[in-house]
């Protein structure tokens, strides 16, 4: 609340999803309504710290039990912003390599529940003030697997790049004891911030903001 307005230019971060995840002060379990205001909060403060080309990366995730989640708070919180982009952060995926085999690379926790799918992805929201905000698409660009297709498409520029769109596969490090390696209860991967950050523009990032430096 100290900060200067319109002095931020790109906002990540990942609050408190309200399921009950045992963090060392924060009481992860309120009513849903009040944790709503608390999110348009401190999302407001967001909004008048955010310059107005400025982007926030809202990292949301969700139980079996409370698959609405993301979706309540992006509703409540399209007051404040443009909901720009939705990105799918895909932590473990099973899919055929090439002699056709089914693997499944990356990690995810395991559900036993015989009513619900195993949970491999959390959304990212891209959300800006004014839904205009210009992006560094191709700074996560990959290359064309089809090569006629940089000549053949005029918007390539002859670039063997394209945009990598929204759909991201970053699974978590394989480690050997949560308590040393990810003491925190809700770590997410630096590859995620980091994809976040090429994406807004490293040129236009003087000054960014974890407001829950997680």
């Amino acid at each position: 609340a100290h900060l200067e307005a319109a002095s931020v230019d790109l906002v990540v971060t990942s609050p408190p999803y309200n399921i009950g995840i045992r963090y060392g002060n924060y009481v992860d379990t309120a009513e849903r309504t009040s944790y709503l205001d608390w999110c348009e909060q401190w999302a407001g403060e967001v909004r008048r710290l955010l310059r107005p080309n400025g982007s926030l990366f809202l990292n949301v995730g969700a139980t079996p039990s409370n698959p609405m989640l993301p979706h309540e708070m992006v509703l409540r919180l399209r007051q404040i912003f443009v909901l720009q982009n939705t990105i799918h952060w895909i932590k473990a995926i099973t899919i055929p390599n090439g002699s056709g085999q089914q693997i499944s690379p990356g990690h995810f926790k395991p559900i036993s529940s015989p009513r619900f799918l195993n949970d491999c992805h959390e959304y990212v929201f891209h959300l800006t003030p004014e839904g205009k905000t210009p992006l560094d698409r191709l700074a996560l660009g990959v290359p064309y697997a089809d090569k006629s297709n940089i000549a053949r498409w005029s918007h390539t520029g002859g670039m063997d790049r394209r945009c990598r769109g929204n759909a991201w596969f970053i699974p978590y490090e394989t480690i050997q004891r949560r308590a040393r390696e990810r003491p925190h209860p809700a770590t997410f991967p630096i590859q995620l911030a980091t994809n976040c950050i090429l994406l807004h523009g490293l040129t236009r990032t003087q000054r960014m903001l974890d407001p829950f430096l997680g």
